[in-house]
């Protein structure tokens, strides 16, 4: 009986310990509980083409609200760059906003051969969607072709869809791919009659905001003007004078010299040449502007997402150059539209409750015939160079077939099932193009993009072309040319390698949640997007191979 007592008291007092606590973790998590802060909206900016130089080269030019702003009042890390192969822009855009790499997100270059259907592939196609906008095929695309997730798509997953992820840019791939999958829509420039457009793929039909603002028709007004120079000639101390051999011109033009005249047509597209000019971030930031208002970003109870692309810096630089006087008068002006989208910001989603990073897509190169002014090496090889003898080599050891399916972003495609068929091993096909290739002019190295780790490359090259190598969508042989040479420009220039100028971009993140500061240790582009998620709280992209940025993270 004593025993049973005993038994009884001892489960009523293990209840009632166990009980109490219960009662009162219950009470105190009620009276405790908080919603865990995050910024309103977050805005992803991409200047197509910025070399880090350019933030101070012209940084005593630069007004206090735009990239003086972000520099000042925010972090900058100083020696950020890219961590793969090729510097072009669907790569740039698709590593920023995914923290990934072309090896993982199968972006390897605007265009490559996709071996899996046997035929070349831009980075955005998408043949099962249809226009939104207009009748033309501009808008067959969608970013079915990337891999990997965005910033935005974790950020859709994490708000259980609540949260609106907006894409914008003049070029398709540049607000396609870092909006992502789930993003609620992407708009690009549609050089035909100079709407923005879109994909079937994010809807049946264009928000009416976005039919209220092509309905305005801001191409047309600014196709009617000149781009006069925004300062006196004598004050653009930091380029070169405005009439250099080397650069290239408008379509009508006879010179490459201000005031520049919209009077040609490229490829008879109306509107094609105001991608050539400051009007074509101001086309983008009014859009982004209306897009902020049409839909409501930054007035939703989670955060939102708005991604937005500046294309004309890469216009511009292809065709004039680094140091042109057309160059830095357009960074100037971008300078202005980034302090009027950031005053917008402050007045409708308020100051301190937004986060913006910016960064760029890819650097670029000097033009040669500026370089060659200053006695450093540099040249412009024809296309065809490296194809065509890589072609001729080729059937003269192994006679005749299609031994190169394609060439494009510095690599050889080779026809492997050809290979196989004849019984020709890669490593015989490498040793042959590479000794027949380094005796060209401006060749520094052929690299077997199948046997990196025994290529006699710095440990920090090698790990560039291991992070672009996808099996299904890369070539085989890389053509490394030496520093300041490139392919098919005899004026202006261009980008796509591994050197710094074209690796060197920057990364300024501003507003909530950011520690003010500077940091010169090696930061690389895929270190962006999980210190974007990391101020969120929320899970980085699925190919994320970077790490936050601690010092920039309060």
């Amino acid at each position: 009986m004593r025993l049973l007592s005993s038994i009884g008291l001892l489960s009523l007092l293990t209840v009632t310990a166990f009980a109490q606590p219960q009662k009162t973790t219950r009470s105190a998590t009620a009276s405790t509980r908080q919603t865990l802060a995050r910024p309103k909206l977050v805005v992803g900016i991409t200047v197509d083409q910025m070399r880090y130089d350019y933030l101070y080269r012209y940084y005593d030019k630069y007004g206090t609200g735009g990239f003086r702003r972000l520099m000042n009042e925010g972090f900058n890390a100083r020696n950020n760059h890219y961590h793969y192969a090729a510097t072009y822009t669907g790569p740039g855009h698709t590593a920023i906003f995914t923290g990934s790499a072309p090896a993982l997100n199968g972006i390897v270059g605007n265009d490559f051969y996709d071996r899996n259907l046997g035929r070349l592939m831009y980075c955005a196609e998408d043949t099962s969607v249809s226009t939104l906008g207009n009748t033309g095929n501009a808008g067959k695309m969608s970013p079915r072709n990337m891999l990997v997730t965005t910033i935005g798509d974790q950020l859709k997953l994490a708000t259980d869809g609540r949260a609106k992820v907006i894409g914008i840019a003049l070029k398709d791939r540049g607000a396609i791919l870092p909006a992502g999958h789930a993003a609620d829509g992407a708009y690009w420039f549609d050089s035909r009659d100079g709407n923005f457009i879109s994909s079937t793929f994010y809807g049946k039909e264009l928000p009416a905001w976005v039919q209220a603002f092509n309905a305005r028709k801001l191409p047309e007004q600014f196709i009617g003007q000149t781009w006069q120079a925004s300062l006196p000639m004598n004050q653009y101390t930091e380029s070169t004078t405005d009439d250099q051999a080397y650069e290239g011109s408008l379509p009508g033009e006879a010179k490459a010299v201000f005031p520049h005249e919209f009077i040609g047509t490229a490829g008879g597209l109306k509107y094609e040449v105001l991608r050539t000019s400051p009007y074509g971030d101001q086309i983008t930031k009014e859009f982004a502007l209306a897009a902020l208002k049409g839909e409501q970003l930054g007035q939703h109870s989670v955060t939102d997402m708005l991604c937005v692309s500046f294309s004309s810096p890469d216009y511009i630089g292809h065709t004039f150059g680094t140091h042109a006087v057309e160059t830095e008068d357009n960074y100037l002006r971008l300078d202005r539209q980034l302090a009027d989208l950031f005053a917008e910001l402050d007045a409708t989603v308020g100051k301190g409750q937004w986060l913006a990073f910016l960064s760029a897509d890819h650097g670029v190169a000097d033009v040669p015939g500026f370089s060659q002014q200053y006695r450093i090496p540099a040249g412009v090889k024809s296309y065809g160079e490296v194809s065509e003898a890589a072609k001729a080599v080729l059937e003269k050891a192994f006679g005749p077939g299609q031994w190169i399916l394609s060439y494009m972003n510095q690599q050889l495609y080779l026809n492997r099932n050809l290979m196989a068929e004849r019984k020709i091993a890669m490593q015989d096909v490498y040793e042959l193009l590479r000794s027949t290739l380094l005796k060209q002019r401006g060749i520094v190295n052929v690299i077997n993009l199948h046997n990196l780790y025994a290529e006699p490359l710095p440990e920090l090259q090698a790990n560039l072309f291991r992070n672009v190598y996808h099996p299904n969508r890369s070539g085989d042989i890389y053509v490394m040319q030496q520093a300041g040479w490139f392919e098919g420009r005899a004026k202006g220039t261009t980008h796509g390698t591994t050197y710094a100028y074209d690796t060197h971009v920057p990364f300024l993140i501003y507003g909530w949640g950011v520690r003010p500061g500077q940091t010169f240790r090696r930061t690389h582009i895929h270190d962006i997007a999980p210190t974007v998620t990391a101020l969120l709280s929320i899970l980085e992209p699925s190919g994320c191979i970077g790490n936050p940025v601690e010092e920039a993270i309060k």
